[in-house]
């Protein structure tokens, strides 16, 4: 079956060029102008990616983020002013897992979604024993189900990933590069990109405790390894 894909954007030209790529890619799209026709189809359809534009006529597109986070997992990437570096951060922190900068190449779009249906596919096809815990915080791979103190922490694809890494990688430093490269395997890295820092960030206010990521100033973030009896 082919991915559906939400495209939430009030210019007209654009939400029919991004529909034109994916649909060469045989993907299934289902394209709106407006937040509350896209939060209505979301109601009766299961899709497997949004691209939300930030400015919309009934409501922001970080808002609309925010609302699709609060039921749903898939990945979400936020389509933002070419200078918006506040909108990028926002958007990653309200849930986003990934931005593009208007104006941009119709084809560098369409590889940040097969990058990101790429993780968000390989969730669910982990084997059965792929479990991992550190102190009382526990993730069932195959389920991708997080609990911490036995309580489920909703988490976004990217949020999962990270986590995920780090506690297949208890005791080692992993840097920031380490986690781009494993999460967006063909995108560039730059030192000045954030992305991982904000992640970090909102993963941290969701454990609700420094214990668990610990940063390595200048190398990386690690969980360390648990010591037994």
């Amino acid at each position: 079956m082919p991915n559906n894909i939400l495209i939430v954007d009030d210019e007209v030209e654009i939400a029919d060029l991004i529909e034109v790529y994916l649909n060469s890619e045989n993907y299934q799209v289902y394209k709106f102008h407006s937040a509350a026709a896209a939060l209505a189809c979301a109601e009766t359809t299961k899709f497997d990616l949004a691209i939300l534009d930030i400015m919309l006529p009934d409501m922001d597109g970080f808002s609309l983020c925010k609302k699709i986070r609060e039921r749903y997992t898939y990945p979400i990437i936020m389509l933002t002013a070419k200078d918006g570096e506040m909108d990028k951060i926002n958007g990653l922190t309200l849930g986003a897992d990934d931005y593009i900068t208007k104006p941009f190449r119709p084809l560098e779009l369409v590889a940040r979604v097969k990058s990101q249906l790429r993780r968000y596919k390989h969730y669910n096809q982990a084997p059965p024993s792929a479990a991992l815990a550190y102190l009382d915080l526990e993730m069932d791979v195959k389920a991708h189900v997080c609990l911490l103190a036995g309580k489920p922490v909703t988490l976004t694809p990217t949020e999962f990933s990270i986590l995920r890494i780090l506690l297949e990688n208890q005791g080692e430093v992993v840097s920031a590069e380490e986690l781009f490269h494993q999460i967006w395997q063909d995108e560039y890295y730059s030192k000045a990109n954030n992305t991982i820092t904000v992640h970090i960030r909102h993963l941290r206010e969701k454990l609700g405790d420094t214990q668990y990521i610990k940063t390595i100033w200048g190398v990386g973030y690690k969980i360390e390894q648990e010591l037994e009896g």
